[in-house]
């Protein structure tokens, strides 16, 4: 069994954010749940955008604050990015299919997990995004198999 891996970094600005998640997705293989901690505006959509640029990704990344989940079909890939922060229960999630999203070829990206942790699996990566005063620290922790 492996022990668990924790990587910190600091990013001064947005493009630094982007560059960090084209950086990050080198610690990313379907099928995985990441999840994303961190106060409103604090970068964890510029984060996803890096890591979905690094995919490949041509079109808009929105954040899904109003959609609560942004879909992105990449082939052979299905990438999942849900914002949970409007979440009124936990069970709205079962009335959007979060169920359908896991699958062997998936990685999905959960913006505030805690509002809905009971119906989530464990995540195998956790990234906590939080305001420095020269930026943001950014840790991400990639849970052991």
């Amino acid at each position: 069994m492996m022990k668990p891996q924790s990587l910190t970094f600091t990013v001064p600005d947005e493009a630094s954010m982007l560059a960090l998640g084209e950086q990050l997705m080198a610690y990313l293989r379907p099928p995985q749940l990441i999840c994303l901690h961190g106060e409103l505006g604090v970068g964890k959509t510029t984060l996803v955008r890096g890591i979905l640029r690094a995919l490949g990704w041509q079109g808009h990344v929105k954040s899904p604050t109003f959609t609560v989940v942004e879909p992105y079909d990449l082939g052979a890939l299905q990438v999942y990015h849900l914002d949970l922060y409007r979440l009124t229960s936990a069970d709205e999630l079962e009335f959007i299919g979060i169920r359908d999203y896991f699958t062997q070829h998936s990685l999905i990206f959960v913006e505030w997990p805690s509002r809905a942790l009971q119906c989530l699996p464990a995540a195998d990566v956790n990234c906590y995004i939080d305001m420095q005063a020269h930026g943001r620290e950014v840790r991400w922790l990639i849970k052991a198999h």
